[in-house]
């Protein structure tokens, strides 16, 4: 794969099983306890013993290895295990992972999962707390002494940025907000079930650091979510219909930092996505206008409308009304605003329940979804379609 040409993972690999655990503020158990219920669910989904598996794939900053969950799960013996860097950056380049490990013949069956207490454990939230030195952790010496602590902080300057140049005001994040809790409303599985939100409830909330609501912040959950990734021809043999993986790419801008990427001649957009949707495109042969649902990482409102724009679906700055008008069925699942925050992982679960057209809140019709992982930070995306 290169950043210039076409590559040839697309249509070798799909996701043929999902599970996940119950997304709560307090899951009561630990967070090994939460991989293994959402690696068996997904097994069982997929129609397969763990047994069948041969390849594992997670995140960095997961207390639950690769080979501590196997064991748990009573897998064999495995072929292939890897993590992926920098928080929700990595959610789609686990399947990603998965897929070139399948294509190449290095795995047959791969499970990708993400398992945390973000909510009644360890908070990402709360900030930059104990990190020990690194070499990226210096960036942070440039804007921790100023205050600039938390995610919501590093995403204000940039948002704040944007706003500015396009002369918009706080209004434009409401749009996002809105539609994703309107979707988690229709969902007995989102957090927010049964509580959608207006654009005055958005203004009204608190301000986290400006020009950033409470409303603009995703949640902070506790659970886990589980993915099975083999080949097609696999796959056919399996209980559902496939999500292929049309395409697959991870992404990583000049001048990138991990949420800090301040020094940048324009702070307005998100290169690193930039880099994903030209791969997705070029490989996929697809285009904005092709796309049926699309899965945007929502950890902050803001990175929506910078995604939209960075994938062609609008011009720069026409991403507000852009979501307004309603063009594309945008997060409908909730979102990690309103369904939960598993790092992206429950939104590549929703994009293949759409294709199988299993969605609480389904598309009719839909067989090609857009899937992203986190922004403002090196990351990744994934085009799914359904099998021809």
């Amino acid at each position: 794969m290169s950043v210039r040409t076409r590559d040839g993972l697309g249509g070798r690999a799909a996701i043929v099983g999902i599970g996940a655990t119950e997304f709560s503020k307090d899951s009561g158990r630990s967070e090994l306890r939460l991989a293994v219920e959402a690696v068996r669910a997904a097994l069982d989904d997929a129609g397969l013993t763990p047994g069948d598996v041969d390849g594992m794939v997670t995140f960095t900053m997961d207390t639950s290895p690769e080979i501590t969950v196997a064991q748990a799960c009573g897998m064999g013996e495995l072929s292939f295990f890897s993590r992926v860097h920098y928080g929700g950056g990595a959610a789609c380049a686990t399947v990603q992972q998965a897929a070139l490990a399948v294509a190449t013949g290095v795995a047959e069956v791969v499970v990708c999962y993400r398992a945390f207490n973000e909510r009644s454990g360890r908070r990402f939230g709360s900030g930059v707390q104990h990190r020990e030195p690194s070499a990226e952790g210096v960036a942070l010496g440039w804007t921790l002494p100023f205050g600039l602590l938390t995610p919501a902080s590093w995403v204000a300057m940039a948002a704040q940025r944007y706003l500015h140049t396009h002369g918009l005001t706080p209004e434009a994040f409401g749009q996002v907000a809105v539609v994703d809790r309107r979707w988690a409303a229709t969902n007995p599985a989102a957090y927010f079930h049964g509580r959608p939100i207006t654009l005055a409830d958005h203004a009204a909330s608190r301000w986290i650091a400006e020009p950033l609501r409470l409303l603009d912040c995703c949640q902070e959950t506790d659970g886990g979510q589980a993915l099975v990734v083999t080949s097609v021809e696999r796959a056919r043999d399996l209980p559902h219909a496939p999500a292929v993986i049309a395409a697959a790419a991870q992404g990583a801008g000049r001048a990138q930092e991990q949420m800090t990427s301040f020094y940048r001649d324009d702070l307005t957009g998100l290169p690193e996505m930039g880099v994903v949707a030209r791969q997705l495109w070029r490989t996929s042969g697809l285009a904005p206008a092709d796309i049926d649902v699309g899965i945007l990482y929502d950890h902050f409102t803001p990175f929506v409308l910078m995604q939209l724009e960075e994938f062609g679906f609008c011009g720069r700055g026409e991403a507000a009304d852009f979501v307004a008008g309603q063009e594309l069925p945008l997060n409908t699942h909730g979102g990690q605003l309103g369904e939960a925050y598993l790092h992206g992982m429950n939104g590549v679960a929703e994009g293949v329940r759409q294709l199988r057209g299993t969605a609480v809140n389904r598309i009719p019709g839909a067989a090609r979804v857009l899937v992203t992982a986190g922004t403002g930070v090196p990351t990744s995306g994934l085009v799914l379609a359904a099998d021809d």
